[in-house]
């Protein structure tokens, strides 16, 4: 008979895990609560309340030791209390420190040297996890790999919801392919968030025979995202490349498209509320101009959570089938930069074909 739940390792216990660990909990108060982008309450057999953390990793000092349960309600995280989280008897282990905490970072995170890491693949093992997923800060190439690498030789999936190539990078899809280990990435959409709004809207412009010629996106929040996005030019590593690749991507003039893409600041009195400013301006019949101007405003990580929530199940189908390497049609769907981009409505095909079993990946 099978497990029904589903065994996750999470790796940085900020503001999405905390988003993410609520509304697992609160889902199994409230069954009819919309659970994810998908809008199944049923994917492939597992519900949202399936999900059960069994391991995590952080660095932040005051996180280390507390039970998930009550760390993810540590500063400096701020998401929104959605429910009162029961402890899980989970603990979170110090993680190796790496290139996970920029300089400029390091008075929102106390990081205690006397605090000594834990064994990564010994924890994995002994837990039983079967996913882990990355919510490390962008930019955290050297520690992404590191727990990427843990993860996929010991047959773990591996969903990497940042900016930092997992699934793009050749090495680690030969080892998941070896391990027979699946892979959902890179960087994580929003449920309704900027990228997707920018890149719906823009995709009208192709669609009804108009040209774009310019657009901006400029984003601004309060939340450690925010911080961490804006010190020793973290955004510029992997952040704006995989925003503008997924706004641009399906254009046939998006080589001569002017495009700026920008996180602006971080407005620590936001909280955890991301707003964003889009600018398009382009060619109608004629060559008349049309220029279009939104303005949005969202709790960042409960947007990102529904996704990633269906992304850990999808993995899930795929370990029950012994499917190893990149999961292309859930990963065009939920992230950012897949290693193939298809148009979002393909996309959701597809995935709803790969949860029927009409796709192999």
């Amino acid at each position: 008979m099978r497990n029904n739940k589903i065994k996750i390792a999470i790796v940085g216990v900020g503001n999405c895990a905390s988003a993410l660990t609520q509304g697992i909990h609160f889902s199994k108060e409230n069954p009819d609560v919309i659970s994810g982008v998908l809008g199944l309450k049923d994917i492939g057999g597992y519900k949202l309340s399936d999900i059960e953390i069994v391991a995590a990793f952080d660095v932040n000092m005051e996180k280390v030791g507390k039970d998930v349960a009550d760390a993810i309600f540590v500063k400096p995280n701020c998401a929104k209390k959605l429910t009162q989280v029961p402890k899980i008897s989970v603990r979170v282990n110090k993680g190796p420190v790496m290139d996970g905490v920029a300089e400029e970072m390091e008075r929102h995170i106390p990081i205690s040297e006397s605090q000594n890491p834990a064994n990564v693949k010994e924890v994995l093992r002994e837990s039983g996890a079967e996913i882990i997923v990355n919510f490390l800060p962008s930019g955290s190439e050297e520690a992404t790999r590191f727990y990427a690498e843990a993860a996929l030789e010991s047959g773990l999936g591996v969903v990497n919801a940042i900016p930092v190539m997992v699934a793009n990078d050749k090495t680690l899809r030969e080892k998941a392919e070896q391990h027979n280990a699946p892979i959902i990435g890179d960087d994580i959409k929003s449920q309704i968030g900027a990228t997707i709004i920018h890149r719906a809207v823009g995709d009208l412009f192709p669609m009804r025979g108009a040209i774009l010629d310019r657009t901006i996106q400029l984003d601004w929040g309060g939340d450690m995202d925010f911080a961490n996005l804006m010190s020793s030019g973290r955004y510029n590593q992997g952040k704006r490349k995989t925003k503008t690749e997924s706004v641009v991507s399906r254009h046939p003039n998006k080589n001569k498209m002017d495009v700026q893409i920008s996180a602006v600041d971080y407005i620590p009195f936001l909280g955890n509320t991301k707003e964003a400013y889009f600018r398009l301006e382009g060619r109608i019949f004629g060559n008349m101009p049309v220029s279009l101007h939104m303005f949005m405003q969202v709790e960042d990580s409960y947007n990102s959570a529904g996704i990633v929530s269906d992304a850990i199940r999808c993995a899930k189908i795929a370990l029950d089938r012994k499917i190893g390497g990149v999961l292309v049609s859930p990963s065009s769907f939920f992230c950012k930069l897949p290693i193939e981009q298809y148009a979002d409505v393909e996309a959701r095909k597809a995935v709803d074909e790969f949860i029927d079993g009409k796709r192999e990946r």
